[in-house]
């Protein structure tokens, strides 16, 4: 029999059922303990995370990009709080998230609390640490972002002695310099061995083979769960130039053939600030018939696709409804804004019912697991409650045994069936 309902009580019922729900945060560029200081983690990369760097120019233009870069990070981190928690109230969302942080591992928050920070981080041991992490933030698995075309990250896969890996990271294959950078990538590969020949048009047919060889090492090496690229805004398919070829000719069959999906992330412009470092890149309008011609002629492959500028949200919805191979997810970068992510959520849903990701975290640091999963919980509670109340005000049973079932597809269902994970 129906569960007797309100509208109040559907929404509690949400609210506790994502609140409880295990997590399977699809995309971060988090790192398992093996890779040693590539795995950020602690109040001093929290409070030096681009987010906030970014925010800290605004409230001290006078400070120079080139001085702020030559300090430590300790006094780096000191600068941002001082400036952006002591001198203001840390009212954006970035400056939120490390109050919730804090709020979450007991230290109490308030303008002191950076120093109860450092003591606490300084006895704190990696291995209990993520464990605890993972357990605030209620997250079962993260899938990493893993570059071989980074010297330094493909030095640990090639190590003989690296260690076990940690079952609750996947890899995720980075190919971005392959598509945005071929001559680059081209000169990468030849250090590598790779016998790659062709000019800035892309590979010859020699260099097409070589460069699904490497694909196919790095995938057996890496076990990845899906290939992915970030991409700006003008991309387009079927494209021109040596990218398109190789997306064209090497990854797309490579993923066809191996089964596995491709994350495209379209939509960031690099650098307009490169004095900003990793706080210079800004987005753009990508174009949502792109990705609706690689689902119409690749329907053996699978794409999870975000975009970044808030405009393509309502294509992107649009174009999912008419490929079954095209997975929207997330809310990236830009968009991981309660405000956003509240009407990017209701949209999906209206357009898509449950077939969607509605959030990664992105996390950079292993700490921002707990405020990112934490904050895109409650919006995504709060806009799922009103649909199931709206649901039961039209007639429907609304059951709690249904709700669980739907929380944990949305959460991590749709992720591991359309990845196949």
């Amino acid at each position: 029999m129906p569960e007797p309902t309100t509208a109040d009580a559907v929404r509690r019922i949400v609210a506790r059922e994502v609140a409880e729900a295990r997590v399977v945060d699809m995309h971060t560029h988090l790192y398992d303990a093996r890779f040693g200081g590539l795995l950020l983690w602690g109040v001093d990369e929290l409070l030096t995370y681009h987010y906030l760097v970014a925010e800290l120019f605004r409230a001290r233009p006078d400070l120079t990009y080139e001085g702020f870069w030559k300090l430590p990070k300790r006094v780096q981190a000191d600068l941002v709080w001082g400036e952006l928690f002591v001198k203001r109230s840390p009212v954006s969302e970035a400056c939120r998230g490390v109050v919730t942080c804090l709020a979450a591992l007991a230290i109490r928050p308030g303008p002191e609390a950076l120093e109860r920070a450092r003591a606490y981080f300084k006895t704190a041991e990696i291995g209990a640490y993520t464990d605890r992490v993972f357990k605030l933030a209620g997250v079962e698995r993260v899938v990493m972002t893993n570059d071989p075309f980074d010297d330094a990250e493909r030095a640990v896969w090639l190590s003989k002695d690296r260690g076990e890996p940690d079952p609750r990271f996947l890899p995720a294959l980075r190919i971005d310099s392959l598509l945005v950078d071929w001559p680059g990538a081209a000169k990468k590969l030849r250090a590598m061995k790779c016998k790659i020949k062709g000019g800035a048009a892309g590979p010859d047919a020699a260099g097409v083979k070589a460069v699904r060889k490497f694909l196919a090492d790095w995938a057996d090496r890496m076990r990845p769960v899906y290939l992915a690229a970030s991409l700006p805004p003008d991309f387009d398919y079927p494209g021109k130039g040596a990218g398109a070829k190789v997306l064209r000719e090497c990854v797309l069959p490579f993923a066809e053939e191996r089964k596995f999906p491709v994350a495209l992330m379209i939509g960031v412009r690099k650098l307009v600030n490169p004095e900003l470092r990793l706080a210079g890149d800004s987005l753009g309008l990508a174009r949502v018939e792109a990705v609706e011609a690689l689902s119409r002629e690749w329907p053996g492959v699978c794409f999870f696709v975000t975009m970044l500028a808030r405009e393509n949200q309502h294509a992107l919805c649009v174009a999912a409804r008419k490929f079954k191979n095209l997975m929207p997810f997330g809310c990236w970068w830009f968009l991981n804004d309660p405000s956003i992510i509240r009407e990017m959520t209701a949209e999906r849903l209206e357009l898509l019912g449950l077939s969607f990701v509605p959030q990664h975290s992105d996390a950079r640091v292993l700490d921002q697991l707990v405020y990112k999963w934490r904050h895109a919980r409650a919006v995504v509670a709060e806009v799922l409650g009103a649909k199931y109340a709206d649901l039961a005000a039209a007639g429907w049973p609304v059951e709690t045994a249904d709700i669980r079932r739907d929380v944990a597809r949305l959460l991590s269902g749709n992720f591991l069936e359309f990845a196949r994970a």
